[in-house]
């Protein structure tokens, strides 16, 4: 432990009195509100839009990067708008496909020491800054039509098992989820059928609320027959 973090620890430890506590929840809960009601005011007009998720930390030369620009201008092409977390790697790429389409280019860019600052192709009046994961969080579930899931760490697997879970609970309308590259997120679903599935945690069933493909196109055209099946309201 660095001595950085140790102050951070020791500063999140220190007794506090009641006075205090209470005057910074309570600004907190306003930062918080602040948030909602912004992102909620700027979202509603831009309409159906489909989230791309994937790694900050992918080069522009990485196959991944290039599958990312080719998922936003194929979904530009099909009157989507494409959303992001704003930032690089992945995030760029598609914001990147979006306005070279022509399309909406989205970015809910999260307030970060380091990693996380808008990418250049994001338009101007649709960026959104946070200072709250859980608040972009629902922003993403609540103002997108379906998920597209690039490889990614932490945070793309949050976002993934975030859109599945209130799918699977029945919270959110059962749009579709799509992870591109087979040996990538492979292992993982070979994991989850093994384990979740066999000790009964989820059900088998449960798979089919995400399908697994290895080209922009078929992603694309999973959204597709979704659509083609149900007329297209957005979920907001």
């Amino acid at each position: 432990m660095n001595k950085k973090d140790e102050v951070k620890i020791r500063k999140a430890l220190k007794s506090k009195s009641w006075n205090e506590i209470k005057t910074y929840d309570s600004w907190q809960i306003f930062k918080v509100m602040s948030e909602f009601v912004g992102g909620f005011e700027k979202m509603a007009r831009i309409g159906p839009c489909v989230s791309v998720f994937g790694s900050a930390r992918t080069k522009d030369d990485h196959p991944y990067y290039q599958i990312a620009v080719e998922v936003a201008e194929l979904l530009i092409k099909r009157g989507f708008g494409v959303i992001t977390g704003g930032g690089h790697g992945i995030m760029e790429a598609a914001n990147k496909g979006a306005h070279t389409a022509g399309g909406k280019s989205v970015g809910l860019n999260i307030r970060l020491p380091f990693e996380q600052t808008p990418n250049l192709y994001i338009d101007h009046d649709k960026l959104l800054e946070f200072d709250h994961f859980f608040v972009r969080k629902v922003i993403f579930m609540k103002y997108s039509q379906g998920y597209i899931v690039l490889p990614g760490g932490f945070g793309t697997l949050d976002e993934m098992f975030e859109a599945i879970t209130l799918i699977q609970t029945q919270k959110l309308v059962n749009f579709p989820i799509i992870l591109i590259s087979k040996d990538y997120w492979g292992g993982l679903i070979d994991w989850i059928k093994d384990k979740l599935i066999s000790e009964g945690n989820i059900k088998e069933q449960d798979m089919d609320i995400f399908q697994l493909v290895d080209s922009a196109e078929e992603a694309v055209n999973c959204i597709d027959k979704f659509y083609l099946k149900y007329a297209l309201h957005p979920n907001f």
